[in-house]
């Protein structure tokens, strides 16, 4: 096959990336959930910086990646001529509620199963498994009957350098503009704050965002291929969709418990997705182990139980809904300026906000 690596390099690469952004995220906390409580209970925006900040740099990083020829954005699942308002609203504000009960989002769950969390374990088992449901399952039929027929059609294009295009701009020039308006601006807005520049805060926020464009590479480039022997379409290696991808943590936890249920079916194998969240763990775990903070944690009460069960099949459902989490849509999606993973985006952070202050209002209503 003409590619620069073979499907073994590019699993284990996803391994590797996902290793690190795992270590990154455990040594730095870095919790989208955590953000956006931050600036609900206290007003405090650094951690929501550092989310922004992984935002800008994925967006930059993939906008040269694609100027430069090495990766296509157009071929990712995320720009699509089809935009399911619907399903980005819902989808992405029942993940915002989930993630608030669940005590976080889909990478949260996998970082904290690296430290010894065993109620993320549950979560892990709940989310992947609504999810599954969700894209094949008895949810996937209400999906695809009612929400997803839901949409608004632009055939250039939903992402914002198409529009930009439509609206009668230059295509090169639309394509910079977004780039460096929004990846550039971004950046800008949190590293102009002197106060954000902590180790954990630059480390977080630019190391989340490269690791992001790093998938990207690996996926896109070095996974794809021109033609591929069995069936002469292009293709990229070791993928779930067969397009490219980076990462993203709702449906590649589906994909792992399926792979588990189904090992003895030799037609499943370990995909990209699979890689990516096996190696989360790994990192997480690794850096538990040589900061020594690794400790088993359980359930404290029914109640305890029960938010995370919920909070895990509403992110499951929400997840798979909104076609990403807070990392799949709100950085990886981000980054292609995809219109779609902005709206989840900003429907996820909704959901959290409001959750956030309904418990806020009962904690203070019991005192």
């Amino acid at each position: 096959m003409d590619t620069a690596a073979s499907p073994n390099t590019i699993l284990w690469l996803a391994f590797a990336v996902a290793f690190v952004f795992g270590a990154i995220g455990q040594k730095t906390h870095f919790c989208t959930m955590g953000a956006v409580s931050d600036i609900v209970n206290m007003g405090e925006w650094s951690r929501m910086r550092m989310w922004l900040l992984a935002i800008g740099v994925a967006i930059l990083g993939a906008g040269v990646l694609h100027a430069a020829g090495l990766i296509d954005l157009d071929k990712s699942i995320y720009r699509t001529t089809a935009f399911t308002w619907l399903s980005y609203l819902l989808g992405g504000f029942c993940f915002g509620i989930g993630m608030v009960l669940a005590s976080g989002c889909g990478s949260k769950t996998l970082i904290r199963i690296g430290s010894g969390n065993l109620k993320s374990v549950v979560v892990f088992l709940v989310l992947g498994l609504f999810a599954y449901m969700t894209m094949r399952g008895v949810f996937g039929v209400f999906r695809v009957n009612y929400l997803d027929p839901v949409a608004i059609n632009f055939p250039g294009g939903q992402d914002i350098p198409a529009l930009l295009t439509a609206a009668g701009v230059e295509a090169s020039t639309a394509f910079w503009l977004a780039v460096l308006g929004i990846g550039g601006g971004l950046t800008a807005f949190c590293l102009l704050k002197r106060d954000f520049w902590t180790l954990d805060n630059l480390l977080g926020g630019l190391g989340i965002g490269l690791m992001v464009v790093a998938a990207w590479y690996v996926s896109g480039h070095l996974g794809y291929v021109a033609e591929h022997p069995d069936t002469l379409e292009e293709a990229f290696l070791t993928t779930n969709s067969g397009r490219m991808e980076s990462l993203t943590f709702v449906a590649p936890q589906a994909y792992t418990l399926e792979l588990l249920l189904l090992w003895s079916d030799t037609s499943r194998t370990v995909t990209f997705a699979i890689a990516t969240v096996l190696g989360v763990i790994a990192g997480s775990f690794a850096w538990s182990l040589l900061t020594r903070n690794f400790r088993w944690e359980g359930f404290v009460s029914v109640e305890d139980t029960a938010s995370h069960l919920i909070g895990g099949a509403l992110m499951g459902f929400g997840g798979v809904l909104a076609y990403g989490c807070t990392v799949g849509q709100g950085i990886t999606g981000f980054s292609t300026l995809a219109l779609g993973s902005i709206v989840t985006f900003l429907a996820i952070v909704a959901g959290a906000a409001v959750t956030l202050k309904i418990q806020f209002w009962r904690v203070m209503h019991e005192a």
